[in-house]
C-alpha cells in the first residue's frame, strides 16, 4: 500500500515515514503543500497523510484543488489546531478522516487501513441540479454564470436540500440538519427560509428548483433557466 506523507516538520515526517515503513506500508514524503500536490498529481498513491499548516500551500488548498482536478484518493488530515469548525473545514474541503495532534501511531495506521479498505470512490466537489450549483469549499451558489448571495443559514439549508436531490424532505428533517438542538421555535422557520432561497435562487431566474410536496415537505429538482428566461419544471 502507498502512502504519501506530507508535512513540513522534518522529524515528524521522518518518524512517521519510518514507523509506517516498518509496517509494511511504501512510504513517500513532502515537505510543504506545493510540493505533495505535484506528487499527489503526478502519481498514484492509495492514501494520503496530510497536515493543515504548512508553508507555500495549506492542507486546506491541496486537497481543495485534489479534488477540483477530480483526485479522489482518500486523506487523512493532521493538525495542531483542535477546534469543530477546524474540522468540519476539513471534512467540507473533501478531507476523510482528521487527527489532532500529538496522536497515537498505532490510531493512525488503523485510520489508514480503514481508508485504504474502504477505497477512493468518487466524490463531487460540488452539488448541482441543473444549472444551479453549490460548491461546499467556497461555500459558493451559482445559477449558470451568475453567483448567488445567501447567509449562512440559507446556504445550510440548500446544501441541505441539494445534497438530498430529488428526495422529499420533510420540514423536521431540514431542521434537525440545520437548526441546533437548542432551538425551540416553531418548525416554519424553514418555510420561512425556503421563501427566502426562492426569491434568490429561482424566482430572478424564473426557475423552479424548489418543490412544495403538500403534507410531507421539499424536493429540490434540476431546473434550468432557458434562453426565453423562464425555466422548465424540475426533470
Amino acid at each position: 500500500m502507498r502512502v504519501l506523507v506530507v508535512d513540513d516538520e522534518p522529524a515528524l515526517r521522518e518518524s512517521l515515514r519510518r514507523g509506517l515503513a516498518a509496517g509494511g506500508w511504501s512510504v513517500e514524503t513532502a515537505p510543504d503543500g506545493e510540493a505533495g500536490l505535484e506528487m499527489v498529481c503526478g502519481d498514484d498513491f492509495d492514501v494520503v497523510v496530510l497536515d493543515i499548516m504548512m508553508p507555500r500551500r495549506s492542507g486546506y488548498e491541496v486537497v481543495r484543488e485534489m479534488r477540483r482536478g477530480g483526485i479522489w484518493t482518500p486523506v487523512l488530515m493532521l493538525t495542531a489546531k483542535d477546534g469543530e469548525y477546524d474540522e468540519a473545514d476539513a471534512f467540507d474541503l473533501g478531507a476523510d478522516d482528521y487527527l489532532v495532534k500529538p496522536f497515537s501511531f498505532v490510531v493512525l495506521e488503523a485510520r489508514l487501513r480503514a481508508l485504504v479498505r474502504r477505497g477512493a470512490p468518487e466524490r463531487p466537489a460540488t452539488f448541482e441540479a441543473g444549472d444551479l450549483v453549490v460548491d461546499p469549499a467556497a461555500r459558493e451558489v451559482r445559477r449558470g454564470d451568475t453567483r448567488i448571495s445567501v447567509t449562512a443559514r440559507e446556504y445550510a439549508v440548500l446544501e441541505y436540500l441539494i445534497r438530498n436531490r430529488n428526495q422529499v424532505v420533510s420540514k423536521a428533517q431540514i431542521m434537525r440538519a440545520v437548526w441546533d438542538s437548542a432551538y425551540d421555535g416553531d418548525d416554519n422557520i424553514v418555510e420561512v427560509y425556503v421563501g427566502y432561497l426562492r426569491r434568490k435562487i429561482d424566482t430572478p431566474f424564473g426557475a423552479h428548483a424548489i418543490e412544495t410536496v403538500r403534507g410531507q415537505g421539499y424536493r429540490l429538482v434540476d431546473s434550468e433557466v432557458t434562453p426565453s428566461g423562464t425555466a422548465p419544471r424540475g426533470r
